[in-house]
């Protein structure tokens, strides 16, 4: 007797995706079941468009902070004890590619060691702004084995489930977070040379681009200070650049003006040098915001330490 073949769920989160999240939930394939869609407080018909799609929709308790990671963990928790073999998850502003979930199941099939399967994430509408292109430039990652994955993934459910899932109390790098996890015990997270979706960041804006980046300066700070220590090292270099590039070489250079001389100013020639240095690398354009992001981040590990010093609960920061 021919055996069945794994069995695939999908997890797709949201807030006021509107045409996005139709067009994620018809990019699902229909023999992927159930399909549960989390909503975090939708006002513009999302949790109708999903249950007319026939997702089962699971609307987060609004007393409790939003967090992604949150909405993946119920959303996963809605699947409920009959655990399918794995979870395509996926945000509401993305879309599958024809073909991922059959490519990446496979492979998971494959290599019984594998955790997560992720593939190549591209921006719907690069050419819309500068923020979008340098996001389709971001989601370009080596293929092969990988630290991490974002997003967009499809996971092994028992491993998922053993590691305890997503940290809900995170309010971004969440990925990455469980990743390590998910190493540390043993498994591997694999990027994988295949389409996997069509992303929408409609970012159309700088002070959209500067949330953004705000947002990973607290992820590099949050996810250094839990497993920042060898042999992992989480997000340490990262930290390290952004407070080199975007507080220290400021403060020194600022300070310097006025306790030492005017000339130390001078050493704020080392972004543009840094730029040069770059461009033939990632390009020009690229290399600039590269450098000029280090300023949001370096704002964004402030912000989380003195949240951390008062014992403030974090709140999103949110970029549309």
């Amino acid at each position: 007797m021919a055996q069945a073949p794994p069995r695939v769920a999908a997890v797709l989160i949201g807030r006021n995706e509107g045409a996005r999240l139709v067009a994620a939930l018809a990019s699902v394939p229909p023999w992927v079941a159930p399909v549960v869609y989390v909503d975090s407080g939708s006002a513009d018909g999302s949790v109708a468009a999903a249950e007319a799609a026939g997702a089962r929709v699971v609307r987060l308790d609004l007393s409790r902070p939003f967090t992604a990671a949150r909405a993946r963990n119920e959303g996963f928790a809605a699947l409920g004890p009959d655990l399918p073999d794995y979870v395509q998850f996926m945000d509401g502003d993305c879309s599958l590619a024809p073909g991922w979930i059959e490519t990446a199941r496979a492979f998971l099939e494959a290599t019984p060691r594998a955790a997560v399967a992720c593939g190549r994430r591209r921006e719907r509408f690069p050419q819309a702004s500068v923020y979008n292109r340098l996001c389709d430039a971001e989601w370009d990652t080596p293929v092969g084995r990988a630290r991490s994955c974002g997003g967009d993934a499809l996971v092994r459910a028992s491993a998922f489930a053993a590691v305890g899932g997503f940290d809900p109390s995170l309010i971004a790098g969440e990925e990455p977070e469980l990743c390590v996890r998910l190493r540390a015990a043993g498994w591997e997270i694999w990027r994988l040379d295949a389409e996997m979706t069509l992303h929408d960041a409609a970012m159309h804006r700088f002070s959209q681009w500067w949330k953004r980046m705000r947002r990973g300066g607290h992820a590099f700070a949050e996810g250094a200070a839990r497993h920042g220590a060898p042999p992992e090292r989480h997000f340490v270099r990262e930290l390290r650049s952004a407070l080199l590039w975007g507080a220290a070489l400021p403060a020194v250079a600022l300070l310097g003006a006025v306790a030492v001389s005017p000339w130390m100013l001078l050493l704020l020639l080392a972004w543009p040098a840094q730029i040069l240095r770059l461009a033939p690398r990632l390009g020009l354009t690229r290399a600039a915001f590269l450098t000029l992001g280090k300023l949001p981040e370096a704002i964004g590990i402030a912000e989380y330490w003195l949240r951390r010093a008062l014992r403030r609960p974090a709140g999103l920061i949110e970029y549309k």
